[in-house]
């Protein structure tokens, strides 16, 4: 089956088959990781509060010639940009890796992971993430409970998905994603007012996300490492 079956088949499956799907994806974390940050906090009024992740289920796509490779990249990036030299290593140690079906499963695994996050579904965020990012999910959503807080969020979509750096570090590649989505999210308290962001206008979010994968694993699941707001 080719990649761009594959990828139409993973977007038709029902939602309890691509959940079990992700479930698949962790693995060990780095230790390379940057401090944890709020999905939410990139849009006007929203509250930061602990984050982390890690997981993201890209499509593998069949093994292409060296030539071919270096096509794909030159065509997502100018040919002697640091970019382009960046992913040309990566493809040099991942031969399955193309910027699209990576970009693609970065946007679905960022949209499930912020809206979970959100709504407190913590059964969700427990199956995607690690044991201590999730302790830190876990850690913002009691506080809001305890305050007696709710947030109400509508993912609208994502703008804009770029690769803005790559590398490989003993091994690992990592690749940082720069995602600019809109979201309508807003925070009650127990009385029901508004506390924090805006209940009917769409806001903007700009983060900074970094995955990472082990080239020498036949696994060709990518994790998320590290994330920040992009102000």
């Amino acid at each position: 089956m080719g990649s761009n079956d594959f990828v139409t088949l993973f977007f038709l499956v029902a939602a309890v088959v691509i959940f079990w799907q992700l479930r698949s994806v962790l693995g060990r974390r780095t230790g390379n990781e940057k401090p944890p940050v709020d999905p939410l906090a990139g849009r006007t009024g929203a509250a930061p509060s602990t984050e982390d992740a890690r997981v993201v289920t890209l499509p593998r796509r069949d093994e292409a010639d060296g030539e071919d490779r270096v096509t794909v990249i030159d065509a997502y990036t100018p040919v002697g940009t640091p970019l382009n030299q960046q992913l040309r290593r990566i493809v040099e140690t991942d031969p399955t890796f193309t910027p699209k079906e990576f970009l693609n499963g970065a946007r679905m695994a960022y949209e499930m992971i912020v809206t979970a996050f959100a709504a407190g579904d913590r059964k969700t965020l427990k199956g995607l993430l690690s044991r201590e990012v999730y302790e830190g999910f876990d850690a913002a959503i009691t506080e809001r409970e305890q305050r007696g807080e709710v947030v109400k969020s509508t993912f609208v979509g994502i703008d804009k998905a770029e690769i803005t750096a790559a590398e490989v570090r003993d091994n690992e590649a990592q690749i940082t994603v720069r995602l600019v989505s809109q979201l309508i999210s807003a925070t009650y308290d127990r009385n029901g007012a508004v506390i924090d962001g805006d209940a009917e206008n769409v806001g903007d979010v700009n983060d900074i996300w970094t995955f990472a994968r082990d080239t020498r694993s036949r696994d060709p699941n990518w994790k998320l490492i590290a994330t920040e707001s992009d102000q």
